[in-house]
């Protein structure tokens, strides 16, 4: 592309980051070469340089018997560490002493004036950031450097104008194609694009679901576990800068296409996730230990759309869950590195579910939600006089229970909720009600049963009829 002085900038930056690298030095070698001699093609020579170490010159013998420059090794205004490499005329003759071996096709070089070897230099030396003119160098090299402040100037804003127009260049559209941004996981472009520390690029989501499974690269096995266990999934801006750019129909259509499916999942009367696990109720906590692939999924697009919700059912043995659960809000999820987390959720309410489905592997249901039946005027008397009377022999229940064992239910579900002046005001009922359900020991059929309830007097006497149970059948 004829940008040789570019490529030596790069090259020598090579060089003074690694200065073994002996291949690096000679390609610059050949650059400085056909700079300094550009009449000339296919200069061959012999190179010999020595590691450099700071603050020692370097003189690479060009060609036989002969030295045109010196490399020094300069410091960078950054630190005495840093440095880059600067070129200095140090010798230049023109005569008989010095002849030219003929066995090297090499070209009379000593014919070339000093004034260009000069200002060939100049523009090398001003593509060198950190050079500055304050140091001081040795007499050998004071012209060099005179020369150098114009030929920098002139250079500076040749690069400047250089940068613009690559800056401005545009990859036609008929080159882009979109199947080189396709995730090869879900074939589809590339929606909040992610890069592995391995180097391979997927679709957030997309990579998400794969490490639920395996905590390996999809694609070179790579183990990244503790790329996992950082959570570091940014995004790559570079391929989605390209992606908005080259691609602004496919990503309308493909962020379409995701609004489309968050919407679908954010429903929570048709296709709800449902947790098959273990009974839970309205108002109390239900912490859960995820680890299952299924699960996972789930409890992250709930976290995704923004409801954070899902249904818990316990199991059964016909449908695969049973007919009716509680709906669990999502308050708090801490992550293993492994994958697995812990839930914090508590009840919301209950529903009933009407169909049973299932998507990627957890299952779904299509419910709707119960409420408790409102009684007015004589009905709402006797309601009353129940709640108090049911709520009395619950706590004088509790309060005889064993200091053991009443440290272990205050520690997993809380104290009991106070009792409530508006037994209807809540759709659930009172908040007490359903925390004793949840201490007292039934099976969960049983539970289920209460749960499925929509009258709060029947509530209650399924409540009293269990703790005159347990305070008979409790040993003295």
């Amino acid at each position: 592309m004829g940008r040789m002085e570019e490529s030596l900038k790069e090259f020598l930056y090579c060089v003074a980051l690694n200065p073994e690298w002996n291949s690096v030095k000679t390609e610059a070698q050949k650059l400085i070469c056909e700079m300094l001699f550009p009449a000339f093609e296919n200069v061959q020579a012999s190179f010999s340089a020595r590691s450099p170490t700071p603050y020692n010159r370097l003189k690479p013998v060009f060609f036989n018997n002969f030295n045109y420059f010196s490399v020094e090794d300069v410091p960078l205004p950054g630190g005495s560490k840093d440095s880059v490499f600067r070129l200095t005329k140090a010798s230049f003759a023109k005569s008989d002493e010095f002849p030219m071996n003929k066995s090297n096709d090499c070209p009379e070089v000593c014919g070339l004036s000093d004034e260009k070897v000069t200002k060939t230099l100049g523009n090398v030396l001003s593509c060198l950031p950190g050079v500055g003119l304050k140091r001081k160098h040795p007499s050998t090299s004071e012209d060099v450097l005179k020369a150098e402040l114009p030929a920098k100037a002139n250079y500076e804003s040749k690069w400047e104008e250089s940068a613009s127009r690559s800056q401005m260049r545009a990859i036609p559209m008929d080159l882009v194609d979109a199947s080189d941004f396709e995730c090869s996981l879900c074939m589809r472009l590339f929606y909040e694009p992610v890069t592995t520390p391995c180097g391979h690029t997927f679709c957030l989501k997309c990579l998400e679901r794969c490490l639920d499974h395996n905590p390996h690269c999809p694609l070179c096995k790579e183990n990244l576990s503790q790329y996992l266990a950082s959570r570091a999934c940014k995004k790559t801006l570079l391929t989605e800068e390209l992606i908005n750019r080259y691609l602004p129909e496919e990503l309308t259509e493909r962020r379409k296409l995701y609004d489309e499916e968050m919407k679908e999942l954010s429903n929570l009367n048709k296709d709800v996730p449902i947790f098959v696990c273990t009974m839970a109720f309205p108002t109390i906590p239900c912490p859960l230990h995820v680890f299952e692939p299924r699960y996972r999924l789930m409890i992250r697009r709930s976290m995704e759309t923004g409801t954070k919700q899902f249904g818990m059912c316990i199991a059964d043995q016909l449908k695969g869950f049973a007919d009716y659960g509680c709906m669990l809000q999502v308050r708090d999820v801490k992550f293993f590195p492994d994958g697995r987390s812990v839930v914090d959720t508590i009840g919301v309410s209950r529903f009933k579910v009407l169909s049973h489905g299932q998507r990627d592997g957890y299952n779904t249901a299509n419910i709707e939600y119960l409420e408790d039946k409102k009684v007015e005027g004589q009905e709402y008397e006797e309601l009353l006089l129940l709640h108090n009377a049911v709520y009395d022999q619950a706590k004088a229940w509790f309060t005889s229970l064993k200091d053991n064992l009443k440290a272990q239910i205050l520690n997993h579900f809380g104290p009991m909720p106070s009792k409530e002046f508006d037994t209807q005001i809540s759709p659930s009922g009172p908040a007490w009600c359903w925390w004793m359900l949840a201490v007292l020991p039934l099976e969960n059929k049983a539970q289920l049963t209460i749960l499925a309830m929509t009258s709060l007097k029947d509530r209650l006497h399924a409540i009293r009829r269990v703790l005159l149970f347990v305070t008979r059948k409790r040993p003295r």
